[in-house]
């Protein structure tokens, strides 16, 4: 499915039926990276996953606003163009995090659960290595270019050490440059710093959301210390499991949401 929103040529994975649940992605990731969930998930809600701006099959224009207010605004576009008049589950992951996170807490009653994974929303978050690379100019650029499918594949293991192999080389596939350009874009807009008061927003939304937090353990991207900073009823650690949990246990992790969805 496609869509139009603000400018952005939106891929769109809609499944199923039932209560609406919508799935943000991360970096470098697809709606791709949702299809293990998906496919448990589908048979009980209707089940929304699109590639974000610039990801994977969306495009989106060169000077794209990757602020926390226009990427909460893009979220409210998508919700308003696919004709959701009801309140959501909204599932984030990494990225997904700042997305999805910011609209929630601009648009409160549009949110009837929030699960969280892996994902920083706060001012006191330190990037990782790889981050930084990308936030610095003509470095991010540079190792782009080197970035060759078994570097990825070697940095997706640390990253998620019981990924696929198959699963890592589908990622990579997606990768066109316009992607690279838009990954280097949100690092450079981005900052810890941006956080400072939405994240006590947020803790003022999930005090009255009901909100769960899905953490693996082996990420060496986000200290596992930030799981339990979120606000959330309840956290569910995977201790076998590293920054991309949802790939890696699909199985579980649906069965989680499943049962969280239900109360």
């Amino acid at each position: 499915m496609a869509l139009t929103v603000r400018n952005v040529n939106v891929y769109l994975v809609d499944q199923g039926s039932g209560t609406p649940t919508l799935f943000l992605h991360g970096v470098a990731d697809s709606s791709d990276v949702w299809s293990g969930v998906i496919s448990r998930l589908k048979n009980h809600y209707r089940c929304l996953a699109p590639d974000l701006p610039g990801f994977g099959r969306s495009t989106a224009p060169e000077d794209f606003d990757c602020s926390l207010d226009n990427m909460a605004r893009f979220v409210d576009g998508l919700v308003n163009a696919i004709g959701i008049h009801e309140p959501l589950n909204l599932v984030v992951h990494d990225f997904g995090g700042p997305f999805g996170l910011a609209w929630a807490v601009k648009h409160p009653a549009k949110v009837k659960h929030l699960a969280i994974m892996n994902t920083p929303f706060f001012s006191d978050y330190r990037w990782h290595f790889w981050a930084r690379v990308w936030r610095t100019p003509v470095l991010g650029e540079l190792s782009w270019r080197l970035m060759k499918r078994w570097v990825f594949t070697l940095e997706m293991k640390r990253g998620s050490r019981k990924l696929t192999v198959k699963q890592i080389h589908d990622i990579f596939a997606l990768i066109s440059p316009a992607m690279q350009r838009m990954i280097l874009r949100l690092y450079r807009t981005t900052d810890p710093e941006n956080f400072k008061g939405w994240e006590d927003e947020l803790l003022k939304l999930t005090a009255r959301v009901p909100t769960c937090v899905l953490w693996g353990e082996h990420d060496p991207y986000i200290p596992k210390k930030f799981a339990a900073r979120f606000g959330a009823q309840s956290v569910h650690y995977f201790p076998d499991s590293g920054h991309w949990v949802q790939a890696e246990e699909a199985e579980k992790v649906s069965a989680k949401l499943l049962d969280f969805f239900s109360r």
